[in-house]
């Protein structure tokens, strides 16, 4: 009997023995699942992460498109005395020389640019207090937020039956479309269009 317990003592290390180095292995395996599942975790929440701050860019971007286009469509149609089938397009010398809060019609916008996004008296958007001047710096966004955004606006005549249709140089009609455009420029180079809003306005001649 003493014999045969030493045997099964024996036989019971060893297996214990083999059952060590088969949970080694285990660990191993887990440890390495482990670690791409951590991986492929850290890549969904930076992509999660990088999507979120994309909408976040598109919801300004958006906000600010609507106000640049309720400033110009908020104009009249053409400047008072010049005619409404003018062929060349944008603000005057002296409103060209200064800023937007000098333009009083629609087709003073054309071809409109700046960057970084700026209000109708020429201040950078989020440090401007709506007023003319600027804010409190504990107000204001943090420096450098929007340098790489730019704010873009084109004026044209568009085809009386089908609005969709630029008209070509020279051309005229009693529609105009007005495009206001958002871009944000790319470290690596070119640029990504935020947000784009388009809105057609017609003449319509005054009563006799």
């Amino acid at each position: 009997m003493a014999v045969r317990l030493e045997s099964l003592t024996y036989k019971g290390q060893t297996s214990m023995r083999r059952r060590a180095g088969f949970t080694l292995v285990e660990a191993t395996v887990a440890i390495g699942l482990t670690a791409l599942a951590a991986s492929v975790l850290l890549m969904g929440t930076t992509t999660s992460l990088g999507t979120g701050q994309d909408a976040q860019d598109q919801a300004i971007a958006l906000g600010m498109a609507e106000q640049l286009m309720d400033e110009v469509v908020g104009n009249r149609y053409m400047e008072y005395g010049v005619s409404p089938y003018q062929t060349a397009l944008g603000p005057g010398a002296d409103e060209a020389n200064g800023t937007r809060a000098l333009f009083d019609d629609i087709d003073d916008f054309h071809a409109w640019r700046s960057q970084p996004p700026k209000d109708c008296c020429g201040i950078a958007l989020g440090k401007d207090d709506g007023q003319g001047g600027t804010r409190d710096a504990n107000f204001q966004v943090p420096a450098g937020l929007f340098d790489r955004w730019r704010q873009e606006i084109d004026v044209c005549y568009v085809s009386e039956t089908d609005l969709t249709t630029a008209l070509g140089s020279g051309k005229t009609s009693d529609y105009r479309a007005v495009e206001v455009r958002i871009m944000r420029d790319n470290p690596q180079g070119g640029a990504r269009q935020l947000a784009r809003l388009r809105r057609v306005v017609a003449y319509v001649s005054p009563l006799p």
